[in-house]
């Protein structure tokens, strides 16, 4: 005997709404389209295995996975065992029905299509403690209804409960649980061939840059590579950048005017240190971690890139750009500009440089965190002398080159033929408004 009717029982896969588990590694758009492929390899095993019936009980609404030849029927009640209970009542046609998860996108028509002659109810469990199918020859809310449902010994509760019925039961083989991203990469290279296990490997290659900083700022650790993988030192010191403000940063600090503007200011050591000065500073950063650990330091920051308008532009008493963020953007002639744009005209640019003064590097850097590897994120790395060559263009003029033996500094000013030049432009600017009253 083998099952009249295969039911499917899913999530519309909704970024937010499915594989949250996964979201420690991947955005809630890669997790829901990892549960997407997901299902399309359950379904297409499912398919492709010759029964009466094929059914689909859903918690959402069809989408382009969804395949030909599927009954769909609605998930109704309130917890996953009373779902469960109802998709059996609701696809049942007097033949025996087999019911699988979503999560499993190994299983085979072969295992689908076990013959149970001689038994009440077949059970798969996973390795994670719960099951992943379920085959009764007829609809039994006692079977389900009051099984806890996801724990580490869901799948022990339901075989316990179908045989305090009475039910003889056949165990198939244990399978594992698409749940984490660990359950995610072995899948993976167990099955290479499936939907699910291609989306993996490409996503592992192509994270969203942002998404491994933010780990970064979460205290995982990160390694930050030239295309070519040499290392990039100011982008791997997670625990410096977690730290208070240590001895070089507070030389640099000293040199600051109020009040500071802190470019890319990650968990907020340094807007920190400046406020505990009492020298008013914000921190801005494209990383909403980032702003998070800075205001719970109790120091404000701004999500929001350095190119889009920010706050009191042309009048910062100085901008920092610590840390390497010289590279922001992988042009340093226009970070440098942009600075000058923001500094009033007496103002001070600090910035960061790479400590070989020859370094000129603005290939593209990549992200590894754990197994997965960013995409191309746009950087410079650069050096005493790259730098100078961008200020001058910049019309930056050098006012002091410093270092300690593993840091080095530039600090600039706006050239007077830029400060004259600006305030032509703003007497130009508001001469209409003058001249209007």
């Amino acid at each position: 005997m083998t099952a009249g009717t295969l039911i499917v029982i899913a999530k519309e896969p909704i970024p937010g709404r499915v594989k949250t588990r996964l979201q420690t590694e991947f955005t809630p758009a890669e997790a829901a389209a990892l549960a997407r492929a997901s299902l399309a390899d359950t379904l297409a095993a499912v398919q492709a295995t010759p029964v009466g019936r094929h059914v689909l009980a859903l918690d959402g609404q069809p989408g382009p996975w969804m395949p030909a030849g599927f009954q769909i029927v609605d998930q109704r009640g309130d917890g996953l065992a009373e779902r469960l209970a109802n998709a059996f009542e609701d696809a049942y046609s007097g033949t025996p029905m087999l019911l699988v998860g979503m999560d499993t996108p190994q299983l085979t028509p072969a295992l689908l299509g076990t013959d149970w002659a001689g038994h009440d109810a077949v059970l798969g469990l996973t390795e994670d403690g719960g099951y992943w199918c379920l085959g009764l020859r007829n609809p039994d809310r006692r079977a389900l209804v009051g099984v806890p449902m996801s724990t580490d010994h869901t799948g022990a509760d339901q075989l316990a409960r179908l045989r305090l019925l009475g039910y003889k039961v056949l165990l198939l083989p244990m399978l594992r649980d698409m749940d984490t991203p660990e359950d995610a990469a072995t899948i993976a290279a167990l099955f290479p061939a499936l939907r699910v296990s291609r989306l993996h490997q490409r996503l592992q290659y192509s994270a969203a840059p942002g998404l491994l900083f933010e780990k970064a700022l979460g205290g995982a650790q990160v390694v930050a590579t030239g295309i070519d993988g040499r290392r990039v030192p100011s982008l791997c010191e997670v625990d410096r950048w977690q730290a208070p403000a240590d001895e070089v940063d507070r030389l640099a600090l000293s040199r600051c005017e109020g009040p500071v503007l802190d470019i890319g200011c990650g968990p907020g050591r340094i807007v920190t240190a400046l406020a505990e000065r009492g020298i008013p500073a914000l921190g801005v950063d494209i990383s909403p971690e980032a702003v998070l650990l800075t205001t719970n330091r109790g120091a404000p920051a701004l999500r929001r890139p350095v190119q889009e308008p920010l706050p009191g532009e042309g009048r910062w008493g100085s901008v920092l750009l610590m840390d390497g963020n010289i590279g922001i953007g992988g042009a340093p002639e226009l970070l440098l500009r942009r600075c000058a744009e923001l500094v009033r005209p007496d103002g001070l640019v600090l910035v960061e440089v790479d400590p070989d003064d020859s370094l000129d590097d603005t290939a593209p850097i990549v992200l590894h965190a754990g197994g997965r590897r960013s995409r191309p994120l746009p950087w410079a790395r650069v050096g005493t002398h790259a730098v100078l060559r961008h200020a001058l263009a910049a019309d930056l003029l050098a006012t002091e080159d410093w270092r300690t033996p593993h840091r080095a500094f530039l600090t600039f000013r706006r050239s007077p033929a830029t400060n004259t030049a600006t305030a032509s432009a703003s007497l130009t600017a508001t001469a209409p408004q003058v001249a209007y009253r």
